[in-house]
């Protein structure tokens, strides 16, 4: 029988390809109500557009003020003043199930739940997010797990990304997630053909300062002539003047050497067929944070659904990918020159067999496969 779900989710879905292969799960068979900043129209989706809670200097400081003596019901109220405009504008509908995207949004969902049964998917470890920033660690990290702490054990299920996440969240709030992985759904493409003497490196994602990609810009002055990096980044309307000047930063570092472009993000579904015409997906990520040294990100099944070769850092999750289907390097650590060294070893014909072995892996890692990983929870959910 079709169900009413309610989806939420605090992003712009036009660049958040997890959430959108979600929605796409349950609108093949359920009516879904979709709450989030932005996103493209859909078929049985009914699209209910929020606005990202602008921060003023006096609602930064009470809101501040609220955290540091753990008053956090109401420091959330002024993070996220959603509750009852969405109250009003959902009033005229029942939900069977709700999916809370990351823990921002599941004190939301539980109050606009009703009978409804919950899933919490977590595409991070909460209380360890940004755990190298002393200001986040000061303000948020107590915050996040009293979240965790609260709401994650009153959920029905909970899905993450990964097992070095799954395994922290068990271990801490004693909930055993399900793993649905960041896979891409499978395309039917074939590996791009070689450029004589060129091998063509791809990065795309968020321009942000923790992920260090100036070390990829560095790692080109390292590599032979062969080599050129585009990197497709994208950056948040609501970036912070930092984060802003890292971007021009980049720009001003990629400008020094001709191989080297910066180019605008596409939207999630685009990338794949985008990236196709490059030979290697590039990602070195040093493990500033627990959930960098635990990512296993959207990447690098882009990476695979579009033929590519990989070149990226020990980060365990994703070198076990790697090293299962010999389709890239692992670095021996994560120097720009460490990854270089991997690469400048490499013939043409090693690039082809990686980009071969890729299109054998796509057929396996894909968003098909986790969809029947996400069905098959929402039967036992059903029958629980």
């Amino acid at each position: 029988m079709k169900k009413e779900v309610l989806v939420l989710v605090f992003s712009n879905l036009k660049h958040d390809a997890r959430v959108m292969r979600q929605v796409s799960f349950l609108a093949k068979n359920h009516h879904v109500t979709l709450v989030c900043f932005d996103a493209d129209p859909m078929t049985n989706v009914d699209l209910v557009r929020i606005q990202q809670t602008k921060l003023t200097l006096t609602r930064k400081a009470i809101m501040s003020a609220a955290l540091l003596l753990r008053q956090y019901s109401l420091a959330y109220r002024l993070f996220h003043e959603y509750e009852a405009d969405l109250k009003e504008r959902l009033s005229n509908k029942k939900f069977d199930l709700v999916v809370a995207n990351d823990i921002d949004t599941l004190p939301l969902a539980f109050a606009l739940k009703g009978k409804a049964k919950l899933i919490f998917d977590a595409h991070e470890y909460a209380p360890r997010h940004f755990e190298n920033n002393l200001t986040w660690r000061i303000f948020f990290q107590r915050f996040y797990i009293y979240l965790c702490r609260k709401f994650i054990p009153e959920t029905n299920a909970m899905l993450t990304v990964g097992q070095g996440l799954a395994y922290e969240y068990e271990k801490n709030f004693g909930v055993k997630p399900v793993i649905i992985t960041n896979a891409a759904r499978q395309h039917a493409i074939e590996p791009s053909a070689m450029v004589p003497d060129k091998i063509r490196l791809i990065h795309h994602g968020i321009a942000n300062p923790s992920r260090r990609l100036e070390l990829m810009i560095e790692m080109m002055g390292y590599l032979d002539e062969r080599f050129s990096l585009d990197l497709m980044l994208m950056t948040s309307n609501y970036a912070s003047a930092q984060t802003r000047a890292y971007i021009e930063s980049l720009k001003a570092n990629a400008a020094k050497d001709a191989r080297i472009k910066i180019l605008p993000s596409v939207t999630s579904t685009a990338v794949v067929a985008t990236i196709n015409r490059y030979d290697m997906g590039v990602f070195l990520l040093p493990p500033v944070n627990f959930n960098y040294a635990n990512t296993l990100p959207n990447k690098l099944f882009d990476f695979i659904q579009a033929r590519l070769g990989i070149a990226i850092g020990p980060t365990p999750e994703m070198a076990a990918i790697v090293n299962q289907y010999q389709n890239g390097v692992v670095s021996a650590d994560f120097t720009p020159k460490s990854l270089a060294a991997k690469l400048n070893s490499l013939t043409a014909a090693d690039v082809a067999r990686f980009k071969a072995q890729s299109a054998k892996a796509a057929l396996v890692l894909n968003a098909e496969r986790n969809e029947m990983i996400f069905n098959d929870l929402l039967v036992k959910i059903e029958n629980a």
